[in-house]
């Protein structure tokens, strides 16, 4: 007995001694931004190997990530255009657009009742013309006063912007009598209750 307590505690004496090494605790390292001497540079954060892309990053899809396609404005989405992707674009138009550009796109957001320069409307002729990629490149890359919107707005978000507006532009062409007939009553009803 005195044997298997003799043999436990050397097990649990190696065990200790083995904790007391600081050989992790100590390693060799630089801090973030720290000078090196390592280094010609003397820099102790590398630079990125040229080429490099960080993961997740890669964009191969000219269409998507740029809104052109062999260096011109697509004329197309990258995607189908579904209710779901029109939603996402209304909630983020809503978001990032409407308070310069409004919620019918007329450009009276309420930027311009604060003394702001007002944007064009996306109902002017020029706009109903132009390609969808301009919008996803105006997003993209902002346009006039208006910045980029790149680092705050992903590439399927700027696309479903894009959907929306020209949703929003449709809308406002579309004829009374080219509606089902539940949504002429439905505007029936508000006109009536409006006057």
């Amino acid at each position: 007995m005195a044997l298997i307590y003799a043999g436990f505690l050397c097990v649990l004496c190696l065990a200790a001694a083995s904790a007391c090494r600081q050989d992790m605790h100590d390693q060799p390292r630089a801090e973030p931004f720290e000078e090196s001497d390592f280094f010609g540079d003397r820099r102790s954060v590398r630079p990125a190997v040229e080429g490099t892309v960080a993961r997740g990053h890669l964009r191969l899809d000219e269409h998507f990530y740029t809104g052109k396609i062999d260096g011109a404005l697509a004329t197309t989405f990258p995607a189908a255009v579904t209710i779901e992707m029109l939603k996402r674009g209304q909630e983020r138009y809503d978001i990032y657009c409407a308070p310069c550009h409004s919620k019918t796109g007329d450009g009276l957001g309420m930027i311009v009742q604060r003394g702001m320069r007002q944007p064009e409307s996306f109902h002017s002729q020029r706009l109903l013309d132009v390609e969808v990629g301009h919008y996803f490149d105006v997003v993209t890359n902002g346009f006039g006063t208006m910045y980029s919107y790149e680092e705050r707005i992903d590439p399927a978000d700027r696309w479903a912007i894009a959907a929306y507006i020209r949703a929003l532009q449709m809308s406002q062409g579309a004829n009374l009598a080219e509606l089902p007939e539940s949504d002429q009553q439905r505007i029936q009803q508000i006109v009536e209750v409006e006057e």
